[in-house]
Formats: C-alpha cells, structure tokens, sequence
C-alpha cells in the first residue's frame, strides 16, 4: 500500500504528487492536440479547425464557469454533440456552432 505525503497550510491539508503527475491530470485542459504539418508543411485544414474551435469552446466555457451540460442545454444541442466538438472529433454544422457562439456571449454578458 502506497503512503500518502501530506502538508498542511492555513489549516487545509493538501496531497505531495509528483510534478509529471500533476501535469499530466492537468495537462488534458487545453483541449485537443493541433495536427502536425505533412511533409511539405501543410496542416490538414479540418483536423487544424476542429481543434481549434473545440478549444476555442472548451477556454470560453471554463472561463465562465460552466460545465458542458450546463452550455449544451443553453445552446440547445446534446451533450454528447458538444462532448465530441470539445474532443475535436466532429465537424459542427454553421448553426451549432451559432447556437454555441450566442450561449457562451449570453453567458458572459451576464457574467460581467
């Protein structure tokens, strides 16, 4: 069984992890990975798209405060639509991606 390294500041107790544990169980935030150029240099336009609007979505989303249920239902998509575009794995049509834009600008109007 392995022990556990704790410390404790201002009386909250706190877990010791070792630095690559803590980047890797954080380093999954920034969304999906950009694809690498081919050999001429050229990104693959789709793939180049679809991950960097699904991080687009996912900065503006957690800068806000808001969960992906909680955006999907004031976007009115599915959950699992907007679980794939912040994997990168769909292409979204032009009107989910305006049910998104309009949702996320609501929700930061009303943010401050």
């Amino acid at each position: 069984m392995e022990t556990l390294q704790t410390i404790t500041l201002a009386g909250n107790r706190f877990v010791v992890i070792p630095e690559a544990e803590y980047r890797r169980l954080t380093g999954k935030k920034r969304g999906p990975m950009l694809p690498l150029a081919d050999d001429e240099g050229y990104y693959p336009a789709v793939e180049t798209m679809r991950a960097m609007l699904a991080r687009k979505i996912i900065h503006r989303r957690r800068a806000i405060g808001l969960s992906q249920v909680e955006l999907a239902q004031r976007a009115g998509i599915r959950p699992e639509t907007l679980n794939r575009l912040e994997q990168g794995k769909h292409s979204p049509s032009v009107a989910t991606v305006d049910k998104l834009d309009r949702a996320l600008c609501k929700a930061e109007s009303k943010r401050g």
